[in-house]
């Protein structure tokens, strides 16, 4: 039988970070109410479907939550929302009490790591890191980067143009993790790591999380050892035509009665075997259509 599975508990937020954490203690760090949205009809052809009509999802703030679901059914546009990557009126996404697209100011606080990662150039990572960390720059940014480097095993002599695909993803992620964020979205970007790397990575996130309340949302297809590192689980399901996107799951780990009993069951994967039943019966659904 599997060891018991403990879900990772919610850090404590208030306490280390003055006022502004009590602030953020008392509102969650994603708030998306009533959010209508559809990509617009491309020169002369059909409007798209609305992916989201009248969606409502909440993210506590210091959550490690895994973002899942089928594949088309809205993740990564989910977390392009919550970026402020497409306008949407304030009140419907709102990130750390501000409106996503409005608040220029949350680029500083708010953290996207996707698919794209447009540098290709013939330069050493090390020129990039002293440009962003230069001489004199103070301690604490400085042990930030060394410990992303470590655990991504990044190499500052690699030069861009000659990496692999995994490679470049390591060093995606430490450009885009070297500043310290509130809210950090992640959208499918360890599927090119290596196992230990990736361990690595969760493991650093995790840590951020824990020691200042960073809020890390994770929208992933490879579910291996994420029990014990996630506090939450968000799975998305599609909603019957013209319904849009629809939440079937939005809870603390430990809240979710199936996980729990399949781990209870001895389930040597349960978050797997659970997201599999879930991705069947979904399917079920729409053939049922």
């Amino acid at each position: 039988m599997a060891p018991p599975v403990r879900p990772a508990t919610s850090p404590r937020i208030a306490g280390d970070r003055g006022s502004r954490d009590g602030a953020r203690a008392t509102q969650p760090a994603i708030a998306v109410r009533g959010l209508d949205f559809a990509y617009p009809a491309p020169p002369g052809g059909m409007a798209s479907p609305p992916i989201f009509r009248g969606f409502d999802w909440t993210v506590p703030a210091g959550a490690r939550c895994l973002l899942l679901g089928a594949n088309g059914v809205g993740k990564t546009t989910l977390l392009r929302l919550v970026a402020g990557k497409h306008l949407v009126s304030p009140d419907a996404v709102r990130v750390l009490g501000r409106p996503a697209f409005h608040d220029t100011g949350l680029t500083r606080r708010v953290a996207f790591i996707g698919s794209h990662f447009p540098l290709d150039a013939d330069v050493a990572v090390r020129e990039i890191l002293d440009r962003r960390c230069p001489p004199g720059c103070p301690a604490d940014p400085l042990a930030r980067r060394d410990a992303l480097i470590v655990a991504l095993q990044v190499d500052r002599e690699w030069h861009l143009h000659r990496l692999s695909s995994g490679q470049r993803r390591r060093v995606q992620l430490l450009l885009g993790l070297l500043d310290p964020a509130e809210v950090v979205l992640l959208d499918e970007v360890t599927a090119d790591l290596d196992v230990l790397s990736r361990a690595d990575l969760l493991s650093f996130l995790k840590d951020d999380s824990e020691r200042h309340g960073t809020t890390v949302v994770y929208a992933t297809h490879v579910l291996d050892g994420l029990t014990r590192w996630a506090t939450h689980l968000c799975f998305l399901r599609p909603g019957s035509a013209g319904e849009g996107t629809r939440v079937r799951t939005m809870a603390p780990l430990a809240d979710v009665e199936e996980l729990m009993t399949l781990e209870r069951s001895g389930s040597p994967a349960p978050l797997l075997e659970l997201c599999e039943r879930w991705l069947r019966d979904e399917r079920a659904v729409q053939v049922a259509r």
